[in-house]
This record gives structure tokens, sequence and C-alpha cells, in this order.
């Protein structure tokens, strides 16, 4: 078995179809890739500025969400507050 650090290393999470397994994406320069199943109990994660992401708070009290930004939803005019949720942000270049 080959052991590799991985501190500081940038990749995608990501749910396999069908499941709510979740793996972690690392892509190669050439757009390559591995995937890793995630088995880390307790892992820290930095979700990077340049990726498309907003929080979801229900005022109910149901489960709070982190999903695709409102723009990437198709989600308009409830963001007024929050117009760095509304921009086209994303980086064709994050791997």
């Amino acid at each position: 078995m080959k052991i590799t650090d991985a501190a500081g290393v940038k990749g995608i999470l990501l749910t396999t179809i069908g499941s709510d397994v979740l793996i972690f994406r690392v892509y190669k320069k050439d757009y390559s890739f591995t995937d890793y199943d995630l088995r880390h109990c307790d892992l820290e994660v930095t979700i990077s500025s340049d990726y498309e992401a907003a929080f979801y708070d229900e005022e109910d009290g149901s489960t709070p969400i982190l999903d695709h930004a409102p723009l990437t939803l198709g989600i308009k005019g409830q963001f007024d507050d929050h117009p760095d949720l509304l921009e086209d942000s994303f980086d064709e270049d994050i791997f």
C-alpha cells in the first residue's frame, strides 16, 4: 500500500450515483482523476471562493442546506441583500 500525505490537496466532494456515499475526487493536470472513498469522520473543509455555493436556512426550522449558488439554480429576486451570491463567479481553471 502506498500512503501519500493529503494535506493541502484540492478536490471535490461528490455523492455516488444512487446513494449518499461521499467520495473525494482529485484531478490531475491532464484532467484524469482519482476518486477516493471518504472514510475520514471529521475532515475539515473550506469552500473555495471560486466555487458557487450558498447556505439555505429555512425559517420553519427545517434542516439547513448547503447547495449550489442561486444563480446556478436559477433562483432570482430573493437575494437582493447578497449580490455576491448572484454573480457568475465560477472560475473554469479550478483544477
